[in-house]
């Protein structure tokens, strides 16, 4: 049994635990009010097979059973866990997305055995503690965000990464679909996208000055079938699947698959490949009508594909050298009576801002979005530190806070030689634990536009699911903790405490099979002895 003492992430209040509880056994029912079918579901296909239990239906006041209820008197994620003894379970949420996280909880305090996929010791019999627990997130927005483009994960792991999300109540998945390196979703009407541009011909090994290669062609991509699969399985764990396509930049695989859609009285687009190794490329997208009417083909597939409300058009680190060598786009930028190259990229983006408004979407980008101007819905993911952030919700925009110096978890998790790959700045655990996404610089007002935050993998130096295991956890848990918990300020966290309740969450994923970063640090076979980095002095401040 494990106590509510262990739970991450935090949960608002604990009520009890006492001695008497519940017990989980071939004669405990499961009883789903309507609007609650997503979770009964996920209970026995999960927690039943974990536990070998068949979580049979019984009548709502059936003694020792689970009931999933919903109140509308709870906030929509919150939710109330109760156990009883002589009674059972209770779980009520204030939407079908509360009661599904109120069952994550449960599983937690069932033990490690119940993140298994079949039972370890059958006929054994669980319990819970005689307690009431009280729950709700600090942020709509608790994302991680997965690049996919740089290294290919096979659907199979995106599946994985989308479980290992609701296990900690993340609830945005930001799919990094392109980059200059890998286009990953199939388009019907530009197939090449994907027959040209999903895969490269060989790839750099550890940062771009490294001398390593791996000589052997890397690629692939979702049809269409499966992002509706990827989809549909976030959904039934009520995680937002938002897309990435990168414009203008980032953008050498679709260049290499559709050369006209490049600055052809600059460069022999012709003669581009997608790219194989890292940095800022310099080949961008030309600002043409032709290359608008081709990206709206896209995103009108895309928008058939997700349903969120939030579309990502990337919008980050566009080199304006071959603009300023185009004759077709300085003509452009005089045709608009812009200002510069800056105001041509403002008016790329906005112009995608506009359309997706019309289609009752809203735009999100990377913080340089904000150089020239944003329409009124658009929102920023402010990755440059936190003045993009800030900036953003100064002007009324919306912000998702995911500054590089704090949430990259591609960065190096300790400044030891044996640390794998390493790359950027020190982000230790107790680091990530002691994030604050809101900018203390805002006022009450500006801050209701922060919605929340995320993590991001990008995977130049990840190459399989071991390697973003490793990134990512246990970094993840403490991030988790941060976007979903009512934390003091971050100095006054209790680290101690938290590595305390870790304890029992490493076992957790000990029994999911996440290759995590160990406290004393990496396993032989995690390190990765003569691939350089790229490692900068210093550490950025703590907030």
């Amino acid at each position: 049994m494990t106590s509510a003492m262990d739970l991450v992430p935090a949960p608002r209040t604990v009520e009890g635990p006492m001695r008497c509880g519940v017990l989980f056994d071939d004669d405990t029912t499961l009883w789903a009010a309507p609007g609650t079918e997503t979770t009964e579901r996920w209970l026995r296909a999960t927690l039943g097979a974990a536990l070998g239990l068949t979580l049979r239906p019984g009548p709502r006041d059936a003694p020792g059973g689970v009931r999933l209820c919903l109140d509308d008197t709870l906030e929509p994620e919150a939710y109330r866990l109760s156990v009883v003894a002589n009674r059972g379970v209770e779980i009520r949420g204030g939407g079908p997305a509360g009661v599904f996280w109120g069952a994550q909880t449960l599983r937690q305090l069932l033990g490690p055995e119940a993140f298994r996929r079949a039972p370890v010791r059958p006929g054994t019999r669980y319990g819970v503690a005689h307690q009431t627990i009280e729950d709700a997130p600090r942020f709509r927005w608790r994302g991680l965000m997965l690049d996919v483009a740089r290294h290919f994960m096979p659907k199979d792991g995106v599946l994985r990464c989308l479980d290992l999300m609701a296990a900690h109540k993340l609830n945005v998945f930001h799919f990094h679909l392109t980059d200059d390196q890998g286009w990953r979703i199939e388009i019907r009407r530009h197939p090449r996208l994907t027959e040209v541009g999903s895969w490269r011909a060989r790839t750099k090994i550890g940062h771009r000055a490294s001398p390593l290669w791996e000589d052997k062609p890397h690629g692939g991509f979702y049809t269409q079938d499966d992002i509706r699969e990827i989809v549909a399985y976030a959904a039934q764990r009520h995680i937002t699947v938002v897309p990435e396509i990168d414009v203008p930049g980032h953008s050498q695989a679709a260049i290499a698959a559709y050369p006209e859609l490049g600055n052809t009285d600059v460069v022999d687009t012709t003669a581009l490949a997608v790219w194989d190794t890292w940095g800022v490329n310099p080949n961008v997208l030309a600002p043409t009508d032709h290359t608008l009417r081709f990206y709206e083909g896209v995103f009108e597939e895309v928008l058939e594909l997700f349903p969120s409300e939030f579309v990502h058009v990337g919008g980050d680190e566009c080199p304006k050298e071959q603009w300023r060598l185009s004759p077709a786009a300085q003509a452009r930028i005089a045709e608009l009576g812009l200002a510069d190259e800056d105001q041509l990229q403002s008016w790329f983006v906005r112009h995608f801002d506009t359309w997706l408004a019309t289609r009752g979407r809203r735009l999100i980008g990377w913080d340089e979005i904000l150089e020239g101007g944003l329409a009124d819905g658009a929102a920023v993911s402010s990755w440059r530190g936190y003045a993009g952030g800030i900036a953003a919700a100064r002007a009324g925009h919306d912000v998702v806070m995911c500054p590089e110096q704090q949430v990259y978890f591609d960065h190096r998790q300790a400044a030891g030689a044996d640390e794998p790959v390493p790359i950027g700045y020190v982000r230790t655990l107790e680091d990530v634990y002691r994030f604050d996404p809101v900018p203390t610089e805002l006022t009450p007002a500006q801050a209701r536009h922060v919605l929340g935050t995320q993590a991001n993998l990008w995977t130049e130096a990840m190459e399989d699911h071991a390697r973003v295991d490793y990134q990512a956890f246990p970094r993840l848990a403490a991030f988790a903790e941060v976007a979903w918990s009512d934390l003091p300020a971050p100095r006054e966290r209790d680290f101690a405490g938290f590595e305390r309740r870790m304890r029992a969450h490493y076992a957790r994923l000990d029994a999911l099979g996440v290759g995590y970063r160990p406290p004393g640090g990496p396993r032989p076979w995690q390190r990765r002895p003569g691939v350089l980095g790229r490692p900068l002095e210093g550490r950025p401040p703590n907030r």
